[in-house]
Formats: C-alpha cells, structure tokens, sequence
C-alpha cells in the first residue's frame, strides 16, 4: 500500500483502555434507548402511511416553488417535494390525511387538480396511497430483516471461528445499530425504508472491519503461542489499524461526496452510512476485539494438531493435545 494515513508500525496499546471505550459506549447506547423511549423517530410516509407522487417535465426542470405554493394552501400537514434523478423529475410525500381509503383517493384526485392547474406542463408518472396495515407490515419486516441478519452473523462467526467471536461481534453489530437509532432520534432525519436498507449495510461493513481482525487474531494466537491474548489483540489491531482507517476513509470520502451533491432523496441514506461507517469502525476496534479478554478467550481452544506440519506456526507452546 503506497498511501498510508497513519504510521506503517504501529504500536497502540488499544486494550490499555479498553474498559473506558466500553464504558463510553455502554452510557452512548443507554442514551440512544432513552432518547428513542422518549423523543421517538421521525417516520416517514413508509412507517406512518399517506400518498405519494412522482410528477415531471419533458424538457426543463419542475418549478418546485410553483409546486410548493399549489399545495402550501390545502391544508394537508406534513408535505415534503424533492427533486429525485434530475431536476426534471420530483417526488411529492404528503401525510396520511383524516378517513379511509376513498378518502386518500379524493385528496390525491384534488391535489392533482391543484397541480395541473398551477403547472399545465407537469405529467404525473406514478401516484400510490400506503395504508396503515402497510405500513406495519413495513415496520415489522424491517424489524425482522435487522435481527434476522444480526442473529445469521452469530451463527456464521460462531462456526467460523468460537462462541466468543460470535457474541463480541454481534455485540459490535447491536451497538452500531442502537447508536444509529439514537443518531436518528436526536437529529430528527426521516426514518424511512432507505434507513432499514443503511441499517442492513452498516451491519456488513462493521462485520466485515471485525471479520479482518478476528481473522488477524486467529492466525497470531497460531504464530505465537507464548504470548498473552491481550498482546495478541493489540499486535493484530495495529497490523489491521492501516487497513482499517484507508478503507473507512476512502470509503467516507465517497459517502460524503453523495450527502453534497446527491440530492436530497439520498441524503437520510448517506446521512445514516457516514454515521455507520464512524462508528462501524470505532466499534470493530475499540468495542469487538478487546471484549474476547472479557469473556476470557484462552489462546489454547483455537490450536490444532495440524499446526505441527505449519512452518510458520511457533510450536514452542504446548497444544491441548500436548497436554492430554
């Protein structure tokens, strides 16, 4: 690697302070729980219902003052218009209204009038009602979906590597998304499906960081069998630390150029990835590797009686089955 943020040799003493991190994050995520039992999220049309349209022009863009002023006067709560692909196209959200199904048909029937009126140019492309039974079902899929991906991560961890790596990383995963939630709760961004789709990433980029020092882990506890785990998880750390931050980094840059220029459709996604890929990071080194000492993970349930035929393993320290 030619670029390096950081120093190639490093030597951090991460565990050193590894009950201040975890004390950090055990008060970050008492916090993000109470402010969601308090404050709540702010839904969006996904979660609550209402109507949605997708309007646009064939050759110059949708005037969204125009737009905004024909539907300012209808008294219909919470609208939202933003422009989404060019600015030739807009996606218009207007909350549940009062009453049934018909109901929500007569207020999309009149704010199309309104529409046509105010921009005789504008073609509607697609218009939908979500209903409350919809917008459960959302809600409890999307719930599903997290848990369902954080719970398949305990299983593939657990085979992969030991019990105590699967529950360190899933762990890392509840953190990670726990702080999200607060980060949404606090900074009252629309939580919408798009946010359960970022949710689903930052689970995989987190355990993909945590996955690369587990791996590094494993291949040290093999190479030197006389050293203590915690300097095992340090040394591992400060040879993935280089890895870990470019790939943040690059990956940062990239999200940050989306949250600029994206537009704002994108914006609450971008916003949630950056967040995920911060703490994401954070938590693969400060939060998942150093709570393999907590639950007292011994060096000798991971070396195998093959390991005599491997060059590169340091047999100076008896294996289990020495010990037989």
């Amino acid at each position: 690697m030619l670029l390096h943020l950081i120093p190639e040799q490093t030597n951090i003493k991460f565990l050193s302070k590894s009950r201040f991190f975890i004390g950090a994050s055990a008060l970050l995520i008492l916090a993000s729980i109470a402010l969601f039992a308090i404050e709540g999220l702010n839904l969006g049309i996904d979660f609550k219902g209402g109507i949605t349209l997708e309007v646009g022009m064939e050759d110059k863009p949708v005037p969204l003052a125009d737009v905004r002023e024909a539907l300012g006067g209808l008294g219909l709560g919470d609208v939202s218009v933003k422009r989404f692909g060019s600015d030739r196209e807009v996606l218009i959200r207007i909350e549940r209204q009062q009453g049934d199904d018909a109901a929500q048909s007569d207020v999309m029937t009149h704010v199309r009038a309104e529409l046509i009126k105010a921009i005789p140019d504008l073609h509607f492309r697609q218009s939908n009602i979500i209903g409350p039974v919809v917008s459960e079902e959302l809600a409890r899929d999307g719930t599903i979906a997290v848990s369902v991906a954080v719970f398949m991560v305990l299983i593939y961890i657990w085979l992969r590597f030991e019990w105590q790596f699967g529950v360190g990383a899933v762990i890392a995963l509840v953190h990670d998304v726990l702080l999200t939630v607060g980060f949404f709760s606090i900074t009252r961004l629309e939580f919408n499906l798009t946010i359960i789709a970022a949710l689903l990433t930052i689970v995989g980029y987190s355990l993909n960081d945590t996955v690369v020092v587990y791996d590094r882990i494993r291949e040290n506890i093999r190479k030197f069998r006389k050293k203590d785990m915690a300097d095992i998880i340090d040394m591992s750390l400060n040879q993935t630390l280089n890895r870990t931050i470019m790939t943040s980094f690059t990956t940062l840059i990239a999200l940050l150029a989306l949250f600029f220029l994206g537009g704002e459709v994108i914006r609450g996604f971008t916003a949630a990835m950056i967040w995920g890929v911060v703490v994401g990071t954070y938590s693969s080194i400060f939060i998942a590797s150093p709570l393999l000492t907590t639950f007292n993970m011994r060096a000798e349930t991971l070396l195998r009686e093959d390991d005599k035929d491997d060059p590169t393993v340091d047999k100076s320290r008896p294996t289990p089955f020495d010990q037989m």
